[in-house]
């Protein structure tokens, strides 16, 4: 179908304007991860520019991580999976030195409920929906999350049948809500151990924690998503590789 170029400042180059209105496609979820997105070529007809337009702004999608190009196959949505990376910071191995897999994740609750003041603040939101999970590696727990979400933007959440989720929320987000995370902000700190986190951590009360607070960013920067997870100092490591 032809379709006009997000309403954008006119100045800009026609590459960066067709970057803005794809982004926005992908933002509604007309695209998903499941299929591809139309060929430039298409692409290039219904927007009347040329190929080697639409492919800029297409490369300039895929470095800034919203698609992704698939050999033999075509240019896809990349469905989010960075909420992995918290793991970093906690590197355990197996007895035999080798990297452990993606943790799993044991859902302890989910509710609507207002949000505390960091949240809120983080958000600009007040009415959120609250999940609460425990993360473990070989049946050892290394995260403690709480995570808020604004309630207008996941409705439905708090009903999802338990099956729903997996280890990784960023793809429920995307393939149930068509929220697209493509950044997130970690700040890190270390604080003392609550009973309550201790007991789910299986650590003393006052056990020294590495805690992460983390703001998740759709494609237009809006916070989507903030979150405190929690895991024992001791399990902690940080490393920076600088040229």
């Amino acid at each position: 179908m032809a379709t006009g170029l997000s309403a954008t400042d006119d100045r800009l180059p026609a590459y960066q304007r067709l970057r803005d209105t794809l982004a926005s496609r992908i933002a509604s979820g007309e695209w998903t991860a499941d299929a591809p997105i139309p060929s430039e070529a298409r692409i290039a007809k219904d927007y009347s520019l040329s190929v080697g337009t639409v492919r800029k702004s297409v490369d300039g999608l895929v470095a800034e991580g919203l698609l992704e190009r698939r050999q033999g196959s075509g240019t896809y949505v990349r469905a989010p999976s960075f909420d992995a990376t918290l793991f970093r910071f906690f590197q355990l191995r197996e007895a035999d030195g080798s990297q452990l897999s993606i943790p799993s994740s044991q859902l302890i609750l989910r509710t609507k409920t207002t949000a505390p003041k960091e949240a809120a603040e983080a958000l600009g939101v007040r009415d959120v929906i609250k999940i609460v999970r425990l993360r473990s590696l070989s049946d050892l727990p290394v995260l403690f999350e709480e995570i808020y979400v604004p309630a207008a933007l996941f409705d439905g959440f708090a009903d999802l049948p338990d099956v729903s989720f997996g280890p990784l929320l960023y793809p429920l987000y995307f393939e149930q809500f068509g929220v697209l995370v493509k950044r997130a902000t970690d700040d890190l700190s270390f604080e003392q151990a609550s009973g309550a986190v201790a007991s789910q951590l299986r650590l003393l009360s006052g056990d020294p924690l590495a805690v992460i607070r983390r703001t998740a960013f759709d494609i237009n920067n809006k916070p989507v998503e903030w979150r405190i997870a929690q895991g024992s100092a001791a399990q902690f490591r940080y490393r920076s590789e600088i040229n």
